[in-house]
């Protein structure tokens, strides 16, 4: 086999077996959020549970168990219990952050909440749960989750409900435009979401990444407006219980 020919084969494999297609990603780092998600719940005041303390943790555990047993190293199975497993995990991590921001607003309006630096504590949590449990739902939803966006060639993924920087810099400069989703097969991970939440949670807006569909748009205005009244009205009050 010639040179050219055994570069051919290589350039035909590429194409067939791209970089994501197959491997799927890590399970490890879904894990880790989620875990550190349910801490930071664990950690709240009591008064801003809904439940015994253990109780969400302990069906949010429940539901995580599972989703590791069927892809225990890297995402590549997806059966219909896995995704409504995994759809469920996120939503009850949403809700129950969602709903302890409201108890938290609740109890600094209407009643005589004197120790601001529980409360600061307590915002700060609430406020870093909302980045992890919306990064977690943008990476569930996007394009089919995490296991269609590398199992699946392009031309059956679902419609994209984001817009990377990545899908439109093909016509960019080379060492650009090599890193494009067009070129290099490039699909989102669950670290490119965190960081969609977190711009979206800081600047209360899309950033770099736009939303296409209506549900990411809903959902990232679901977060902003969490996120805003907890840095403008939940912080801004326990500091001026601590004056």
């Amino acid at each position: 086999m010639t040179l050219l020919e055994t570069l051919v084969e290589l350039a035909d494999h590429a194409v067939k077996h791209p970089r994501h297609e197959r491997r799927g990603e890590p399970r490890l780092p879904g894990v880790a959020a989620t875990l550190i998600a349910i801490t930071l719940y664990l950690a709240l005041p009591q008064q801003l549970l809904i439940a015994p303390r253990y109780a969400l943790p302990a069906l949010e555990l429940l539901l995580l168990v599972p989703l590791i047993a069927i892809n225990p190293k890297r995402l590549t199975r997806q059966t219909t219990t896995f995704r409504c497993l995994s759809l469920s995990l996120v939503l009850v991590i949403v809700a129950s952050n969602l709903t302890a921001l409201g108890i938290l607003i609740h109890e600094l309006v209407h009643a005589e909440a004197k120790d601001g630096r529980s409360l600061l504590v307590a915002a700060l949590q609430v406020w870093l749960t909302n980045i992890i449990a919306f990064g977690l739902a943008y990476w569930e939803l996007d394009r089919g989750g995490p296991v269609a966006r590398t199992q699946l060639p392009r031309d059956e993924l679902p419609l994209a409900d984001f817009r990377f920087s990545q899908d439109e810099n093909d016509d960019a400069v080379e060492e650009v435009a090599d890193g494009a989703s067009i070129s290099s097969d490039w699909v989102p991970d669950l670290v490119d979401y965190l960081y969609v939440s977190v711009t979206n949670s800081t600047a209360f807006s899309p950033t770099d990444t736009m939303p296409l569909s209506t549900r990411a748009k809903l959902l990232m205005s679901v977060q902003s407006i969490a996120a805003l009244l907890t840095s403008l009205l939940v912080i801004a009050r326990a500091v001026s219980i601590l004056h």
